[in-house]
């Protein structure tokens, strides 16, 4: 499982109740200030169809799951302790908390939409403190963060770049390797930028700056999650949504708490839910106290009647496909049933980068198998493809290698 997701905001915006929530998993969740020390890790799921409907067999899902036709495909998610200003600087848990996203491919960035968290992640009054500086900040010391890796020896890789003509993308790839950013991405943002990368040294400190917040736009794309979208009314959360817009992110309206009640009640046996949908059902009344039927009641007309689910499966799911423009694939091993060599049906689903071809799914299926790459089948057409043929959502694929 190489993709993954950070969940990243400031303390006390319902951070480790989203990891909970999207993740399942146990964590300390509490109103104050650096409850999460240690990075939380646990596994999200994106949904997508699984062909085994469309070929009407059974399938036995090995790396993933698959409920009446929807398959569910695991991304790494990791919680990280929260976030005040001056992280970059080591303020707070900072160096910890930067370090631990070092491979993130993304961010899903949670605030209090509700505005009832100041600066310092400590409650104040609903409405009080502006989410969108939040947003803002939080860029500024990842960003401030990358700029310090970088200024470190770029005199002397300008100057060996410039005598040696060594490429300076490369030698910067290499500095930056430990943040899961590659060549391309590096090239990328300099060109976006107009920077001259035969020069670097006539680079100065704001070409710097302006190159690290374009390497983490491109790097590390960021999801908004408006939290607690249930404490304010619904004009206020559009208007957020249209002010991030401007600010080139994408906003999900999501309320953590409503998600992990629901997945809880779920699991207890109460209700029938499915993570994303728009409603539950109650399976008997009779089973449940005036608390709990008040709170299902609040969460349907707050939250799944307002904004037509909790926004966390939204969210994780833009993340993926929106931000990282993920497809879906599905190698097998015999094209005609479908099964790799143990006969399992559709057994693996796989999440490729929009672009990858044949060759990159042999190689992530198996080194060997992308080495000696002769040729693929689409199992659908039963076509003959090449190692340059650009992978569909959807595809599922036989590779044929050299044994």
């Amino acid at each position: 499982m190489s993709m993954q997701i950070g969940i990243v905001g400031k303390p006390n915006v319902g951070k480790s109740t989203f990891f909970s929530a999207a993740t399942e998993a146990t964590v300390d969740i509490a109103s104050y200030p650096f409850t999460t020390i240690d990075a939380n890790v646990g596994v999200m799921y994106v949904r997508a169809k699984c062909p085994c409907k469309e070929f009407n067999v059974k399938c036995n899902p090995n790396n993933s799951k698959c409920i009446d036709g929807t398959r569910l495909i695991p991304i790494e998610a990791i919680d990280v302790a929260g976030l005040v200003p001056g992280a970059h600087e080591g303020r707070g848990l900072g160096n910890k908390f930067l370090d631990d996203l070092r491979q993130a491919d993304a961010f899903i960035h949670v605030i209090d939409a509700s505005g009832g968290t100041d600066d310092e992640g400590r409650p104040c009054e609903i409405g009080s403190h502006d989410p969108l500086k939040d947003v803002e900040f939080l860029e500024e010391e990842i960003c401030y963060w990358f700029a310090g890796i970088l200024e470190k020896d770029w005199k002397r890789i300008a100057r060996q770049c410039e005598v040696g003509k060594i490429k300076f993308e490369k030698m910067l790839a290499e500095k930056m390797a430990g943040l899961k950013i590659s060549e391309v991405q590096i090239h990328r943002a300099i060109m976006n930028l107009g920077l001259n990368p035969d020069k670097p040294s006539d680079w100065n400190d704001r070409d710097i700056l302006n190159f690290a917040f374009e390497l983490r736009r491109i790097s590390k794309p960021m999801i908004v999650a408006l939290n607690k979208c249930d404490l304010v009314p619904k004009e206020d959360i559009e208007k957020i949504i249209s002010r991030l817009k401007e600010k080139g992110y994408m906003g999900v309206p999501t309320s953590a708490e409503a998600e992990l009640a629901l997945r809880r009640a779920s699991k207890a046996g109460l209700i029938k839910y499915t993570p994303g949908a728009g409603d539950f059902e109650i399976f008997d009344p009779q089973k449940l106290d005036e608390e709990q039927k008040k709170a299902l009641d609040f969460i349907k007309e707050k939250v799944l009647d307002t904004y037509g689910s909790t926004g966390i499966q939204e969210c994780i799911e833009k993340a993926a496909f929106d931000l990282l423009k993920l497809i879906v694939v599905y190698p097998v091993e015999d094209e005609h049933h479908l099964t790799d060599k143990q006969g399992r049906v559709l057994p693996d689903a796989y999440l490729m980068p929009k672009g990858s071809t044949a060759r990159d799914l042999a190689y992530k299926v198996h080194t060997d198998l992308g080495e000696g790459f002769i040729k693929a089948i689409d199992a659908r057409t039963h076509r003959v493809v090449g190692a340059d043929y650009e992978l569909k959502d959807g595809d599922i694929i036989k590779i044929v290698a050299k044994a």
